[in-house]
């Protein structure tokens, strides 16, 4: 298991990686799910925490409300991929979960989740976020995360991240991969952080459809009320602020979570490059973006 600290970029099964995140691949890769895991899905930093805190909210909010003020969300819903040492790692965490069902999360693309997903139907919530927000707050998390490449400064991260080297690979493809997959596999429920910040309730509402789950008028707002932002960045359950290895003197876990922050950020002439390479990357999906609100 990787100790704590700054490392490199290294080249993993075909995308760019950090060995926090491959060292534990063989236990990864051999994870058996059950026909009813919940898995939740995104590129980093495109709002699987908040799908998280949704999750574990809606399941087991009214059966144990106080797992959201005393148990870490990372243990609630274990990231599956983890291996840090000194704790156990997320296959691990997921293992020894009593809750059914087990709600896990991973960053990993499509083409590498563990197959026994696929073969016991799991449900899976994937989570995309424009790409401009999403490399902003991946930059400002890798300046804090003390287990990633240094991010140095923002104009040579911004070119790593549209040239597609970063953690878990290029997003253009990781978005892609499961919206594809979503044609062929039903049990995909794609959602967009920028619809889920403009309309949070028909979004909860679609959720709960797709999972089957039909929550009274009061559990439906309770869930949508305890998992606003502001709420959840002051809960230290859900702020990452008790993780070692997250130096909070950066930058917060939690941020801003707002659609359109990239505008802070971008050059006319960063924004006109990412855009080039997106229609490249993008040309040939129906998968489409919303940029701002």
């Amino acid at each position: 298991m990787q100790t704590l600290g700054r490392s490199n970029l290294i080249d993993f099964k075909g995308i760019s990686m950090i060995n926090i995140y491959c060292d534990n691949w063989e236990n990864y890769k051999n994870f058996q799910a059950r026909p009813d895991d919940v898995l939740i899905v995104s590129y980093p930093k495109a709002g699987s925490t908040w799908m998280s805190n949704i999750l574990d909210l809606l399941y087991f909010g009214n059966t144990a409300p106080e797992r959201q003020t005393s148990v870490e969300i990372f243990l609630r819903v274990p990231f599956l991929e983890a291996a840090f040492a000194g704790v156990p790692t997320g296959v691990e965490m997921a293992e020894k979960l009593s809750t059914r069902p087990r709600i896990m999360k991973t960053h990993y693309p499509v083409q590498l989740l563990p197959k026994s997903f696929w073969e016991q139907n799991c449900k899976i919530v994937y989570v995309a976020r424009n790409p401009k927000d999403n490399a902003v707050s991946f930059y400002h998390f890798d300046r804090a995360n003390m287990t990633a490449p240094h991010p140095g400064e923002w104009k040579d991260y911004l070119e790593n991240f549209i040239d597609g080297r970063s953690e878990f690979g290029p997003w253009y493809d990781h978005v892609r991969g499961y919206w594809e997959k979503k044609q062929t596999y039903s049990n995909i429920h794609y959602m967009f952080y920028e619809d889920m910040v403009g309309d949070t309730v028909r979004e909860f509402e679609g959720l709960c459809s797709f999972l089957g789950l039909s929550p009274s008028v009061e559990d439906r707002e309770r869930v949508i009320q305890g998992v606003h932002f502001e709420q959840m960045k002051q809960n230290k359950m859900t702020n990452y602020t008790t993780v070692p290895g997250f130096d909070t003197k950066e930058t917060t876990f939690m941020r801003k979570g707002k659609v359109g922050d990239w505008k802070n950020h971008f050059t006319v002439a960063q924004n006109e490059k990412l855009e080039e390479r997106y229609k490249q990357k993008m040309k040939n999906t129906t998968l489409q973006f919303r940029t701002e609100i």
